[in-house]
């Protein structure tokens, strides 16, 4: 059975959220979706009417197995999109983001093997999430910048927030996908950091910012 639009954007919220809190309350599911409280109550109940899942004040909401696939089935629609715009389409990676929204939500069972296979079967976004393939999320280990002590470092691997708004700032740094960042000092007022990127000139960053990158290691 179609999901419809509603329905497959709640899914794939509640997988989003799961993936960075312990809970998925009512409250982070409508601050997610910029929605009011009484309409995401409503939605939940449907979904689990439809034994998409789970869902009561104490556990939060938890997709089940049919859930689950279907949300990783309109994130993996929604990254091939966002590939597709930026090599084949040359949109800069900020601009992806509201128009994979749209294209996700096609609903063709062959359309996203074809777009994947056109693509050379890409692993990842332009924004370096991980293309879920075969109903599941590859497991792609980074560790988010706020982590990193003084003296340590890492490369650019993926980004939390892919809004616009967020996007143009990383521009403006000169920072994307495999920039070097060192960490050189962290400062406990605000929890900013002083950063070098590429081994430019040190910079200070906020901590909303810091939050919201996701480094591989060294």
């Amino acid at each position: 059975m179609k999901k419809t639009y509603s329905e497959e954007n709640y899914l794939k919220a509640i997988y989003h959220i799961s993936k960075n809190e312990n809970k998925v309350s009512l409250k982070a599911i409508a601050d997610s979706l910029e929605n009011n409280p009484a309409s995401v109550i409503d939605m939940l109940r449907k979904l689990k009417e439809k034994q998409l899942i789970t869902y009561d004040k104490t556990q939060g909401a938890i997709l089940t197995a049919s859930g689950e696939t279907v949300a990783l089935d309109i994130i993996r629609k929604h990254r091939l999109w966002e590939v597709f715009l930026v090599e084949k389409l040359h949109y800069d990676w900020a601009e992806v983001h509201p128009i994979a929204e749209q294209l996700e939500h096609i609903h063709d069972d062959q359309l996203a093997k074809r777009l994947d296979d056109f693509l050379g079967n890409p692993a990842f976004d332009p924004h370096g999430d991980p293309i879920p393939a075969n109903g599941k999320m590859p497991v792609y280990a980074n560790k988010r910048l706020s982590e990193l002590e003084i003296s340590q470092s890492g490369k650019v691997g993926s980004v939390r927030d892919t809004s616009t708004p967020f996007l143009k700032y990383l521009k403006q740094l000169n920072l994307g996908l495999g920039s070097k960042i060192e960490v050189l000092d962290k400062l406990d007022f605000d929890q900013s950091m002083i950063i070098a990127i590429d081994g430019s000139e040190p910079r200070t960053v906020s901590s909303k910012m810091t939050d919201n990158i996701l480094l591989i290691t060294e």
